[in-house]
């Protein structure tokens, strides 16, 4: 097992120092290397997040971790009294269960447009669940490390972009809206489905169809400047619309 242990976090040093540009002595992997060998978190499977010199675990981490240590469950409930869904102010109540006689962990979350980056904004409730459910898997297993979702804003280049102009002569010439963000997603290596969700989201629409091409020229604009000015952060924010592949349940 240590053996195992020591595989990872070499592993994960690795792919850390070229991901995050980091020195062979840097801090941070001296921290990097506890987290591997008393949690078994992966920087390749995305259980870990570095922003601004600190580590974050994932929502994605932290049900491995549940999992791993084979978790009877959890139970979420939404709290009326504490919520405004006409100020989109949401709050729950998270219980994790470590094992059948477990009287519980738990864990409270809460989300309102003050408290979350505008690049979420319309899914208070969702960011609210997860931080709910991460606080409380978070004292169930021991584990002092902030989870990502958690953090109230993101780094955010552009808060409101003016509409852009359309080609005035309507004959097409130029990149096409299509064109630019699927050079975006090549470019900065995306994930397609994660950069649709988050569009979805951004122009506040059910489908990506019904937004308008102001809408979307200033998501794709969005997408740009953030992917060049902080790429781990954007990717942060796109891991927040993936499902877990195995969730854990009572």
């Amino acid at each position: 097992m240590r053996n195992l242990n020591n595989v990872l976090s070499r592993r994960n040093c690795r792919l850390a120092r070229k991901k995050w540009n980091l020195e062979p002595r840097h801090p941070l992997l001296a921290t990097l290397k506890w987290l591997s060998e008393d949690f078994k978190l992966s920087v390749s499977a995305g259980d870990l997040i570095l922003l601004q010199s600190n580590w974050y675990v994932t929502n994605a981490g932290l049900l491995r971790i549940a999992r791993r240590n084979r978790c009877s469950g959890m139970r979420v409930q939404f709290i009326q009294e504490l919520s405004d869904t006409a100020a989109r102010r949401f709050a729950f109540q998270a219980t994790v269960f470590r094992s059948k006689t477990c009287q519980g962990f738990v864990g409270y979350g809460d989300a309102d447009p003050s408290n979350v980056s505008s690049l979420v904004r319309g899914a208070e409730m969702r960011v609210a669940e997860t931080r709910a459910i991460n606080r409380a898997l978070r004292k169930a297993y021991g584990i002092g490390l902030c989870s990502v979702e958690e953090i109230g804003t993101f780094p955010n280049p552009v808060e409101k972009l003016p509409p852009q102009k359309a080609n005035g002569n309507g004959n097409g010439s130029g990149p096409k809206i299509r064109d630019r963000l699927c050079q975006l997603i090549r470019q900065h290596k995306l994930d397609p489905e994660l950069v649709k969700a988050y569009a979805v989201d951004f122009c506040g629409t059910k489908t990506l169809k019904e937004a308008t091409r102001e809408q979307v020229e200033n998501f794709v604009q969005q997408l740009a400047d953030w992917a060049e000015k902080d790429r781990n952060a954007l990717l942060c924010q796109l891991n927040s619309y993936e499902r877990p592949k195995q969730e854990v349940v009572a």
